[in-house]
């Protein structure tokens, strides 16, 4: 089994980390896959470098897998963030468009409907990344955040993206590139440590976070993902990945709109990707109104998928 990164080269904040790691030690040049894909070995680890936008390549792990006789199983990749704050980040993110429907076309890639499985690695990185920024004097200047489930490329092994932001200068920041490197380096124990974050059955009814409502950056469930070390982190739907439609004045009952698609993708590709774990939903109540919150409580009572309050995930 391989681990896959991908870095493109067309985004500094993608190319720059890859290049740091790079540097690190024990990297051979690996097969060039369809003659614009190249790839770099090192152990169990391949890095991928393609010259397009970094949602676009869809496929990667089944295409490696293809051409190599290589088992994949999971999929990192490096990228820039953008946000209109302009504020300095590090963030940490699964992957997936859960609520677009069949026929709508996705801004940055991926498939109407589809979530893939979030890499497990999320909640111990991110609180590795955490204290790795602190130790470098990175905090305050950057923060270091979940982000919600969004955009693509398509794949269907465990995935999650590692990015800087959030404007030019911060992208091609030497240090932020250096700690997103060192964070692969130690996180994958490819400097002979031991590999932090792996789910194997040892982590058998474990607690897995699905964080359900709130903003972007999930402040809420980012709260308790930080107090508790060993609770793992699954998808993250923001509020826009909840599309509600208040219902009907005249029936009072229906409640369109792609939530329950949404919630359930979300579920399912959590649940694939911690076998054997307990996943509990927490709710950002504070960011529906009744009838939304009372709607997503008893969908996930019907579908038997368990809500937790904070000190249920300790």
């Amino acid at each position: 089994m391989v681990t896959l990164i991908v870095s493109t080269t067309n985004d500094p904040a993608s190319i720059n980390p890859a290049t740091e790691l790079l540097s690190m030690p024990g990297w051979q040049p690996g097969p060039t896959l369809l003659q614009d894909i190249r790839s770099f070995a090192n152990q169990q680890v391949r890095l991928l470098q393609h010259d397009k936008s970094i949602v676009e390549e869809d496929d990667l792990d089944e295409r490696w897998e293809e051409a190599t006789n290589e088992a994949v199983e999971e999929v990192i990749f490096f990228s820039k963030h953008t946000a209109v704050s302009n504020r300095p980040a590090l963030t940490v993110h699964p992957i997936g468009v859960p609520h677009l429907r069949e026929g709508d076309v996705p801004p940055q890639g991926g498939r109407p409907g589809w979530a893939a499985p979030p890499d497990p690695r999320m909640g111990p990185w991110l609180r590795l990344l955490k204290e790795m920024a602190a130790s470098r004097d990175m905090i305050p200047e950057f923060e270091v955040t979940l982000e919600g489930t969004h955009h693509g490329p398509v794949t269907s092994r465990p995935t999650m993206f590692l990015e800087i932001g959030s404007t030019e200068e911060y992208w091609k920041r030497q240090d932020a590139a250096q700690i997103m490197a060192q964070l692969v380096w130690e996180g994958l124990g490819l400097g002979g440590g031991a590999a932090v974050g792996n789910w194997s059955s040892e982590n058998d009814k474990k607690k897995v976070l699905l964080g359900i409502g709130g903003g972007h950056y999930a402040p809420r469930h980012m709260d308790i993902v930080v107090k508790y070390d060993d609770l793992w982190v699954g998808h993250l739907l923001s509020g826009y990945s909840l599309p509600m439609e208040e219902p009907n004045q005249s029936t009072g009952k229906h409640i369109g709109g792609a939530w329950r698609q949404s919630i359930l993708a979300a579920y399912e590709a959590t649940r694939v990707a911690f076998p054997g774990g307990e996943i509990l939903a927490h709710l950002d109540h504070k960011s529906f109104k009744s009838w939304q919150k009372n709607a997503i409580t008893g969908f996930l009572e019907e579908h038997n998928i368990k809500i937790g309050k904070p000190n249920d995930f300790k």
